[in-house]
């Protein structure tokens, strides 16, 4: 609930409702209205309003606050969706007592302009249609990543105890609410301060490094629209810098738990893995229960605020489960090029080890990361000879260890073709004292020629003459689980986790 009473908006909300406001007086409106702002849809544009509420949180109590808003959000919806946000207009008051757009007289509130979009190009109409395809989840993680690089750093909020403050006012929050059982918030608030203290230096080396920026803050699916063909950013905190200045794994770890809660883990972990491709982040995954549990949490008082008790506690359910400790483990996955190491990597990734799935660490990716180029860009012959191959193996290697230190499981995807590089990867696993279990793919030559002759951006950049070259290489003894990937990807994926276990 509000914290006082708003001022009245009751006239210029009637008067916004016609279509003659914005001179097309034939034209009817469409209302969106949320507890913050009210949403105007006329024709091919719309226009928000910000409600004259104030929160904990937020202050809209008066013009001026509200005036500063729309321009901020304006400010910031440009950086990520130029196209979608327009301008602000004033609502003002004539001698007469009319109210216009932008007209002569007092000002009596403020609105900001937006392209108008379908709405069933909304992320979360797509998910539940099944519309988000993998190329669109790859091009959303993209885009976040992209953002995220340029979002100015914010050293002064992020900090360790700012991230304390965060929790304590997430306990007191599902305290207050009523509906949760308080034996299971103690022990939720419990676990919660077990993984900060555990990982508070995290926390902080990451604010030192940079990683604490200005980011969007409620990154959910709603907040994520298809606009001309291109996953777009929208709607982003611009009320409360404290709110959306924080790390980028906690912000895109809205979207995770969005996604994992909509019971999409598939696409959550390819999100995931995108990101950490694309970025080369991966100093902080020992935060990722942490900010995924959190992130359940807050949705789980927010929806128990509005009166909505089972969703509530749908919520709360999945904080605690996102919050259960899973032992890691490590499963590389052999074979020549085109017998599917990858299909079966993304298809397993969601259900090893804890939320979001298993790290997936692809030797074509990392070989592209070490080049600076993005990982669908071909690389030259050059790129691949004896030297380039140690460094990709060892990176692969190291970046195994790292993930498998910070809890998560890793599957290492690559060739494998050489003993002493099956040997390293068994060694990770063995030296970390996690399971390892390695897995060789085995295909028909004709169906793997075949797969490499119609595959379209990708990272791998093996033809059929590489192959061929493979083929005829002496791999020596290979004592990994051997995997028949010559059909489809679905027996082979139920095979990889029956020898999983």
């Amino acid at each position: 609930m509000p914290a006082m009473s708003p001022p009245n908006q009751t006239e210029t909300i009637a008067i916004l409702s016609h279509g003659a406001a914005y001179g097309v007086p034939e034209t009817p409106v469409e209302k969106r209205e949320t507890h913050i702002s009210i949403v105007f849809l006329v024709g091919e544009r719309a226009f928000k309003l910000k409600r004259a509420v104030t929160f904990s949180y937020l202050d809209f109590s008066t013009i001026e606050l509200r005036r500063r808003s729309c321009e901020a959000e304006l400010r910031l919806g440009r950086t990520m969706a130029p196209s979608l946000y327009r301008a602000v207009h004033a609502v003002t008051r004539a001698t007469n007592g009319v109210l216009a757009l932008d007209g002569a007289g007092e000002t009596v509130d403020w609105l900001i302009e937006m392209r108008r979009f379908d709405e069933a190009a909304l992320f979360d109409r797509m998910a539940i249609g099944d519309r988000l395809t993998p190329a669109l989840v790859r091009d959303l993680a993209d885009e976040i990543a992209a953002f995220h690089a340029t979002a100015p750093p914010t050293p002064c909020w992020g900090t360790p105890d700012a991230v304390h403050a965060v929790i304590a006012d997430i306990v007191a929050n599902l305290k207050r609410a009523g509906v949760f059982p308080a034996s299971e918030v103690a022990t939720f608030a419990d676990r919660l301060e077990v993984e900060f203290a555990t990982h508070r230096s995290t926390i902080e080396r990451r604010n030192r490094d940079g990683r604490v920026r200005r980011c969007h803050g409620d990154l959910h699916l709603r907040n994520i629209c298809l606009l001309d063909g291109k996953p777009t950013l929208f709607d982003p905190i611009e009320f409360n810098d404290a709110i959306a200045s924080i790390d980028v794994f906690y912000d895109l770890a809205f979207l995770l738990m969005d996604l994992i809660h909509r019971d999409r883990r598939d696409l959550a972990a390819q999100v995931f893995n995108r990101y950490l491709d694309v970025t080369g982040d991966a100093g902080g995954l020992g935060l990722v229960p942490l900010h995924l549990g959190m992130r359940a949490a807050v949705r789980a008082h927010v929806t128990a605020a509005g009166g909505a008790n089972d969703p509530a506690l749908n919520y709360f359910r999945l904080a605690q489960a996102l919050m259960h400790p899973v032992p890691s483990r490590l499963i590389a996955i052999g074979g020549v090029s085109g017998a599917g190491k990858t299909t079966l990597a993304q298809a397993i990734a969601p259900q090893v080890g804890r939320a979001p799935g298993a790290r997936v660490l692809r030797s074509d990716v990392i070989r592209k990361r070490l080049h600076g180029v993005a990982p669908e860009r071909r690389l030259p012959t050059s790129a691949y000879d004896a030297s380039t191959n140690i460094r990709v193996y060892h990176m692969l290697g190291r970046e195994a260890a790292t993930a498998i230190g910070d809890g998560q499981a890793v599957i290492a995807d690559a060739a494998f073709l050489r003993a002493d590089e099956r040997a390293a990867i068994a060694a990770i696993a063995n030296n970390a004292g996690v399971p390892f279990v390695g897995l060789w793919l085995d295909a028909p030559e004709a169906v793997l020629a075949q797969r490499l002759s119609t595959r379209r951006g990708d990272a791998s950049d093996a033809d059929v003459a590489v192959l061929r070259f493979q083929l005829g290489l002496d791999l020596g003894l290979i004592d990994w689980r051997r995997i028949d990937a010559a059909s489809d990807g679905t027996g082979a994926a139920y095979a990889a986790l029956a020898a999983i276990g």
